[in-house]
C-alpha cells in the first residue's frame, strides 16, 4: 500500500520536472530554437493544427527560422498566426516560404527570459509540493483507518519528504544550468 503511494508520488514529481522542461523549450535562448513556434496553431480546413504539421520548420542558422508550407495557399494563414503569436519577430513572406529573423538578444531580454524561466521553475516546485501533500494525506488516511501504525506513518511521511527534497534539488539544478545557458552571450 505504501509502496504504491511512493511510486505514484515519484511518478507525479517526475512528470512535473518533464513538464517544466517542455515549457523551457518555448523560451528563447542565445540561439533560435524551432520550439518557440510549438504553441502556434494554423486554421487548416477548419481544424487548429500545429505549425510543424502544415509545413517544415527549420532553424537555418543561429538567428533564422524558415517555415516552408506544404501547401502554398497556407502562407497567409501561417504569416498571420505567427504575427498574432507575438514571439518577438515579424514574419517575412517571400511567396514561397516564411523567414523569421531573430535579432541577437539584449541583456534585458535575457534577464526577462530568466524571470520567465524562474516562474516556470516555481510552478514546478509548487506542483511537487502539491504531490507531497497528496501523498501525505493518503498516508494519514491509512493511519486514521488503522491500516498502518503511527510509526509507519511517520516513516512514510519522512520518505515522502526526502523524495520532495530530491526533486526540488533537481529543479534548482536544472534552473541554474538553464540560467547560465540563457545569460551566456
Amino acid at each position: 500500500m505504501l509502496n504504491e503511494i511512493f511510486e505514484s508520488c515519484e511518478k507525479k514529481m517526475q512528470g512535473s520536472i518533464e513538464h517544466m522542461q517542455r515549457e523551457f523549450k518555448t523560451l528563447r535562448t542565445g540561439k533560435v530554437n524551432t520550439a518557440v513556434l510549438d504553441n502556434i496553431k494554423i486554421d487548416y480546413y477548419g481544424t487548429p493544427t500545429p505549425l510543424d504539421q502544415v509545413g517544415s520548420v527549420i532553424a537555418t542558422d543561429a538567428t533564422t527560422i524558415v517555415v516552408n508550407p506544404w501547401e502554398k495557399n497556407l502562407l497567409g494563414d501561417i504569416e498571420s498566426a505567427i504575427a498574432a503569436a507575438n514571439i518577438g519577430v515579424n514574419p517575412n513572406n517571400d511567396g514561397e516560404q516564411i523567414k523569421l529573423f531573430f535579432p541577437p538578444m539584449t541583456v534585458e531580454q535575457r534577464q526577462e527570459t530568466v524571470k520567465q524561466m524562474k516562474g516556470m521553475g516555481e510552478q514546478a516546485k509548487v506542483s511537487v509540493r502539491n504531490d507531497r501533500r497528496d501523498a501525505n494525506d493518503k498516508i494519514k488516511k491509512l493511519e486514521k483507518e488503522k491500516e498502518i501504525t503511527q510509526d509507519e506513518s511517520k516513516s512514510a511521511q519522512d520518505n515522502i519528504q526526502k523524495l520532495t527534497d530530491k526533486y526540488i534539488a533537481q529543479i534548482d539544478a536544472i534552473l541554474k544550468d538553464k540560467e547560465a545557458e540563457i545569460l551566456k552571450v
